[in-house]
């Protein structure tokens, strides 16, 4: 058949289950936009190409697929760069698509060239793959090789260019072929080494389960809980792994963060870590925590990188392959011979329970400016049970990590790179990639939201049904508890304050959104609940006490062991 170079990446993608595309419209590919929107995807324009990348990335954590953006040659390439490193700490396979200029124009000797930079070469550090599309019929190895590069071993994102004139050339190729054709899918491991593990596990007397960033990102919650099931233990949270697997919300304890976490850790004699890097906030697998029993406790690690085993620590059965077939396999191999919880299971479920209301009735209350634990316990609970939790901010996100009350099953923050400001961009993508339908609560700091504020009217434009809550001190509040706890009270704390005449919700309200100022506390939940009940995305102004808010982060010192090397 007969097609336009752009038509063939659309059926490129579409053969992937793509049907998603940012970016903002530029000549450079104004064709790809009406053909994409003629076949039904979505094309959704931002009002920048960080953003455009920070959604993208939400929908490869919602899809379990990679996902699509695009920058316009020149500045719109340059500011997908942001994006680009955060999708490659962040194990997102992102293809991001850029413009070019002609080959022939970087080999010119000219000076003052209009829209022109070297760009591939600037990015190959921060993505798997590099490449450009120089002449028509190398579309389609060029695309399947980032889409190969993007989805196997560890994944990442990949950046592929093209000059303008070649998306409009005609080819003739056949119908696209099903990924299968052209790169490994469902990876299985070996038998020999499921039956060491099944071995490992029927041998174990205090199991956990490590649960990761992956399983959220491969739409894997429902096999794991199968498998935690059959091994009737404790599942364990990384930092990157918050999103609770449905049917096992009780047995879940975020890793440094709770009791019932530590216990588990430190009593447990085998850990098969799932979706994990095992990096730093979980000291490696080796430190911390793990240092007691470390002599008697067995590993087993499901990673579909063979690169990945025995970096950050020694492991004794890896199971290489993809987790969404490595699991069901052990879940198979253990269907006959399923543990019996230890009695210490059921007192972890207890305490956890216990911890998380002692919290709610102890967070303080009846302050104004409100207290920041007050503000997440009131928030947190006022969550919609079905909805998708976004996080996004410093000291926000640290009174998060103690004090919610939710159990999301899709969590979505920026927990590798910390990169401020994609909060909102990923509220925005995961709306889009869940159908517009779920209720989205996005929790952050006033800092952090300023970031990417514009996608306020990308959110109503699209007509989302989402509510940010937004803790107010006017300030990079965890950079002011550092002043004070580097120089001590009453230093200068240089750069940290910004003008306290700012209101997010009128500037909400400017953009189309339900906006409503909350100074306390007993007003934070029914504001959320009229901000869902406007139709309308909305934005929750809560004016938080700044001394809290600097002063008393919860956990703090926990937080700063995840530089389990210091900062060097």
């Amino acid at each position: 058949m007969s097609v336009k170079v752009y038509e063939r990446i659309l059926q490129l993608f579409e053969a992937e289950g793509i049907n998603t595309i940012f970016g903002i419209p530029d000549p450079n590919f104004v064709h790809m936009f009406h053909l994409a929107e003629e076949r039904g995807w979505n094309v959704i324009a931002p009002h920048h190409e960080e953003s455009a990348g920070f959604m993208a990335e939400a929908v490869s954590r919602m899809t379990g697929k990679a996902a699509v953006c695009i920058g316009t040659l020149g500045p719109g390439v340059a500011n997908l760069a942001g994006a680009m490193m955060c999708a490659k700490v962040e194990n997102s396979p992102v293809i991001f698509l850029g413009g070019q200029r002609a080959r022939i124009t970087e080999q010119r000797v000219r000076r003052g060239r209009i829209q022109f930079v070297k760009q591939a070469a600037l990015f190959e550090p921060s993505v798997k793959y590099s490449a450009s599309i120089e002449y028509a019929d190398q579309t389609d190895e060029i695309i399947r090789e980032g889409l190969r590069k993007a989805l196997g071993g560890t994944p990442g994102p990949v950046y592929i260019e093209y000059p303008s004139h070649v998306i409009l050339e005609e080819l003739d190729v056949p119908d696209p072929v099903p990924p299968s054709r052209y790169r490994l899918v469902g990876q299985t491991a070996g038998a020999d080494v499921i039956a060491e593990a099944v071995e490992l596990i029927r041998a174990a007397k205090q199991p956990v389960l490590l649960v990761g960033h992956g399983v959220h990102t491969t739409r894997s919650g429902e096999s794991v809980r199968a498998l935690a099931e059959a091994m009737a233990c404790p599942v364990i949270q990384t930092s990157g792994g918050t999103s609770y697997i449905e049917g096992l919300e009780d047995r879940t304890f975020p890793y440094g963060f709770s009791p019932s976490a530590v216990e588990a850790v430190v009593q447990s004699d085998l850990c098969l870590a799932i979706g994990t890097e095992l990096g730093e906030p979980v000291h490696y697998g080796r430190g911390r925590h793990w240092v007691a029993n470390e002599a008697n406790r067995k590993w087993i690690l499901i990673e579909q990188d063979p690169y990945a085993f025995g970096v950050n620590r020694p492991i004794d059965v890896p199971l290489v392959g993809d987790l969404r077939a490595v699991v069901p396999q052990l879940v198979e191999a253990l269907k006959d011979t399923p543990r019996t919880a230890t009695p210490e299971l059921a007192g972890w479920i207890e305490q956890d329970a216990a911890r998380l209301a002692e919290l709610a009735e102890t967070a303080p209350s009846g302050m104004t400016p409100v207290h920041p634990a007050r503000l997440i316990v009131e928030a947190t609970t006022a969550f919609p049970a079905d909805g998708i939790m976004v996080r996004d901010g410093g000291a926000t996100t640290i009174f998060g990590w103690t004090y919610s009350q939710a159990k999301p099953h899709d969590v979505i923050w920026n927990q590798n790179f910390g990169h401020l400001g994609t909060g909102l961009p990923y509220a925005v993508g995961a709306s889009v990639a869940e159908g517009r339908k779920r209720p989205v609560m996005l929790v952050t700091g006033d800092s952090s939201i300023q970031f990417q504020i514009a996608e306020l009217e990308t959110a109503v434009r699209l007509g989302l049904p989402l509510v940010v809550v937004v803790a107010v001190d006017y300030a990079w509040g965890l950079e002011v508890g550092v002043y004070k706890r580097t120089f001590g009270q009453g230093s200068l704390e240089t750069g940290v304050h910004w003008g306290t005449e700012t209101r997010l919700d009128k500037v909400a309200e400017g953009f189309g959104c339900y906006g409503e100022y909350v100074e306390r506390d007993e007003d934070i939940a029914p504001a959320i609940k009229r901000a869902y009940a406007s139709g309308k995305p909305g934005l929750i102004h809560v004016a938080v006490d700044p001394k809290a808010n600097s002063e008393e982060m919860p956990s703090y010192d926990e937080f700063r062991t995840w530089y389990a090397e210091g900062t060097q």
